[in-house]
């Protein structure tokens, strides 16, 4: 019941705070309207944060290689001391892990550091990355087009379900695409103050926060080229051998961000490394899993993301767009959506978070879209088909943020498995391993014990206890008598779900 309560308050508190937040917009007072704009997505990121458990995809394996970090922050491991061996090439249960980029994993292991092993603390950064998102879509919003377009805009980040599921962990790819989406976003503002203000640190910082984009999700930070690019023209600030001069600028400072990791790890970790660089690759040649679907997969998605009239604006703008090439804004936002989605719309692996980074160009589609049509009704016929046009734009992401975020469901937040790992923990075992236990990953985020699924042979566990580890084998009705008949091996009865 007060999972439903803590829903219900969310959502009523949301639902006011939205209704004055339009109402200053319509006043032109936008400061106290993106202020309760930030209010009410800062309060849906915490209320869909509040699980106190960790999600299977994929941030349970986030969330221990973060934990292992605090105490080596330049060996990200998933098994910290793998008693058994394991295969390099296997991701969710190797030692040395490289499956993903640094950065989001050194800040969420910050947090942990800073706030104790705990969930919240791991989603702390994510939350307050997409909350600053939402400003940070209203500035490039009303920059590209103008502020009734950057609030709308901000409105749909504020209330996208897919980036607060993400924030919360509860789906596939979670913080790394948050931070990706974050990054992009930064490199993007600071590319336009650059071009307003002609200052180099801009430049740098545009720099820098590419170089961190790539360093949260590898190359397809490189979008944020051309769109630099465009901005820098557009604003007509530049000479042409200015322009080169800022460009190289901006890329090499954007090198000197991401490439000493690169260079850190093929040295230290050379067969690791190799490895995931072509599992990236082959990610685009390969099915990886059963993540995949067909070339229109993205094009298909975009409606459950962002609403099923996207379509409308989507075709919209890019209408435009091939009208009027010499609209360099608009050109920069098709290219900030229309590539990535074609890229990976080639690649076998598809999943939906890829092309989270493309939301913002989308959302400003969407609400340039909704304002021309407001123009347009004045003068057109039959205007309840507007209305209705205007309702579904707002209504359909909204839908899909409530049942993404689930206020109204019934459920059990804080689970006895996590519960009894905690207990566990609390015996403070120094050097322990626990078999036969479903959540290996998940046990050793919330104990110091190494944990596997299965059952090792006597031999092993003798070698185990002889190396003075404590050997524990959690008890779900099927040990092999010859293990549990073993002196000085521990029975442990633990919940599993």
């Amino acid at each position: 019941m007060s999972n439903l309560i803590f829903g219900i308050l969310t959502i009523t508190l949301c639902a006011i705070c939205y209704y004055f937040s339009w109402r200053y917009r319509t006043k032109d007072n936008y400061k106290l309207a993106i202020i309760l704009l930030i209010i009410c997505g800062l309060t849906l990121r915490i209320f869909t944060s509040a699980d106190f458990f960790l999600h299977s995809w994929d941030e349970r394996y986030h969330a221990l290689v973060a934990k292992n970090m605090i105490h080596h922050p330049m060996t990200p491991t998933l098994y910290d001391n793998p008693v058994l061996p394991y295969d390099y090439k296997n991701w969710t249960g190797n030692h040395v892990w490289l499956h993903k980029p640094p950065l989001p994993l050194w800040t969420m292991a910050i947090c942990l550091w800073l706030f104790g092993i705990s969930e919240i603390a791991l989603r702390i950064p994510s939350i307050i990355l997409t909350t600053i998102g939402i400003w940070l879509t209203f500035f490039i919003g009303s920059y590209f087009f103008n502020k009734k377009v950057g609030y709308l805009s901000a409105f749909f980040f504020s209330v996208n379900g897919l980036i607060i599921e993400l924030t919360g962990g509860r789906t596939a790819t979670d913080h790394i695409d948050i931070f990706f989406l974050f990054f992009i976003e930064l490199a993007i503002f600071f590319s336009i103050v650059f071009a307003q203000k002609k200052k180099t640190i801009y430049n740098v910082l545009a720099g820098i926060s590419l170089g961190a984009a790539i360093l949260s999700k590898w190359l397809p930070a490189l979008i944020v080229l051309p769109v630099w690019l465009l901005i820098i023209i557009d604003s007509g600030n530049f000479k042409l051998k200015s322009v080169f001069i800022q460009f190289i600028i901006f890329l090499m400072t954007c090198i000197v961000i991401f490439l000493p990791w690169q260079i850190y790890i093929y040295r230290t970790f050379p067969l690791e490394a190799s490895w995931e660089a072509g599992l990236n690759f082959r990610h685009f040649t390969e099915v990886q899993g059963d993540r995949t679907g067909p070339f229109y997969y993205f094009f298909d998605k975009i409606r459950m993301n962002y609403g099923e009239l996207i379509y409308l604006p989507f075709l919209w703008f890019l209408w435009k767009t091939i009208k009027n090439c010499k609209e360099l804004k608009r050109l920069a936002i098709s290219i900030w959506c229309l590539i990535p989605v074609i890229f990976f719309s080639f690649a076998k692996t598809k999943m939906q978070g890829y092309i989270l980074f493309t939301s913002p160009a989308l959302f400003f589609m969407t609400a340039e879209f909704f304002f021309f049509l407001s123009g347009y009704k004045n003068s057109h016929k039959p205007k309840w088909i507007f209305n209705v046009i205007f309702f579904l734009l707002i209504a359909l992401p909204i839908r899909y943020m409530i049942e993404r975020t689930k206020p109204f469901q019934m459920s059990d937040r804080n689970p006895q498995w996590v519960s009894d790992l905690k207990q566990l923990n609390e015996k403070k075992i120094k050097k322990g391993v626990l078999f036969n236990y479903d959540k290996p990953v998940e046990a050793m985020f919330y104990t110091n014990l190494t944990v596997y699924q299965g059952f090792p042979d006597n031999k092993t566990i003798n070698d185990l206890i002889e190396k003075g580890y404590i050997v524990m084998i959690n008890d779900n009705g099927n040990i092999p008598k010859e293990l549990s008949s073993i002196n000085g091996v521990i029975i442990e009865k633990l919940a599993n779900n």
